[in-house]
């Protein structure tokens, strides 16, 4: 159950990367993996008290000083531009953009800008977040983009009649839907992006024991709690697990000119029919520069 490992020794000294959602679970299990070999990292969070302390124990067991925390709340795209600007006034360079930040199976709530949560968090947020940091990428190649999608995404299909969700909510639908959103991004992204040196792949982690089960129902009882507890060690992965394919997309050197597959236990693996579907990752991409105001001709 605790899958493939990506065990290459690599040197990431003088590269810049930037982790979403980097202060618990996979995502700080990559910023502490990347750390260790040498990487500058920028870990973009919600809660600044909590990636501060992560910070911290990262840098404690590292002994790497070039790690750096910094707001970012992917519900408000004020957030986003913010947290974009200020890193382009600290860096010129950007060798790896790692999109792990996520909700997931939370009640319906809209964001900031009146997004369903969890595809304007999941999707929308990092779609706005590649696009303003594209230039600085594409200066920097070959560099990676790397979204950490699900294979909740089979189980996903993008509804057209009703995106956001305004009509009917589904808990999981909408999770499902907002991973789907990773891959066919992530495929038409890559289309995009040929001949500019900046690869981008996506990929399942696994199923992992982290806080994003923080909004399964069963688990409010105690009584369920006390039950499935146990088991979550023997059916999900750890974190440091669940990272391994996220570390694997960001740094073998075999991928560097690898994009627009799919990733799941450190090797490629097939995607669902309905991310192979191109007109609709097409109309997605339409929908999310209209939502987002990205302009895609300039930012190419």
């Amino acid at each position: 159950m605790q899958g493939g490992q990506f065990i290459k020794q690599t040197d990431e000294t003088g590269k810049v990367f930037i982790v979403t959602g980097a202060n618990t679970g996979i995502g700080k299990e990559t910023v502490l993996e990347i750390a260790k070999r040498g990487g500058t990292v920028y870990m973009a969070c919600r809660d600044m008290n909590r990636c501060e302390k992560a910070r911290q124990d990262i840098i404690r067991e590292t002994n790497n000083q070039n790690i750096f925390s910094r707001e970012l709340d992917l519900s408000s795209m004020e957030s986003i531009r913010k947290f974009a600007a200020g890193f382009k006034k600290e860096q010129d360079k950007l060798h790896v953009l790692i999109n792990n930040a996520g909700v997931m199976h939370c009640p319906k709530t809209l964001t900031k800008d009146g997004f369903e949560m969890q595809l304007g968090v999941n999707h929308m947020g990092h779609f706005l977040l590649t696009h303003l940091l594209l230039d600085v990428l594409k200066k920097t190649a070959p560099s990676r983009i790397v979204n950490v999608s699900s294979l909740a995404h089979t189980h996903g299909s993008i509804n057209t009649a009703d995106l956001n969700s305004e009509k009917s909510y589904s808990r999981i639908g909408a999770y499902s839907q907002s991973k789907l959103a990773n891959v066919l991004f992530t495929r038409e992204l890559a289309k995009r992006l040929e001949g500019t040196g900046v690869t981008t792949n996506s990929l399942h982690p696994g199923a992992v024991d982290t806080e994003l089960q923080r909004n399964w129902k069963f688990l409010e009882n105690p009584f369920a709690q006390l039950l499935v507890k146990p088991l979550l060690w023997v059916l999900f992965k750890t974190p440091r697990n669940g990272a391994q394919t996220t570390l694997y997309a960001a740094l073998d050197p075999a991928l560097k000119d690898v994009s627009g597959l799919y990733f799941s236990d450190c090797r490629p693996k097939e995607v669902s029919a309905a991310a192979q579907d191109d007109k609709t990752g097409k109309f997605l991409w339409a929908e999310s520069e209209k939502w987002t105001g990205v302009n895609s001709t300039k930012v190419d």
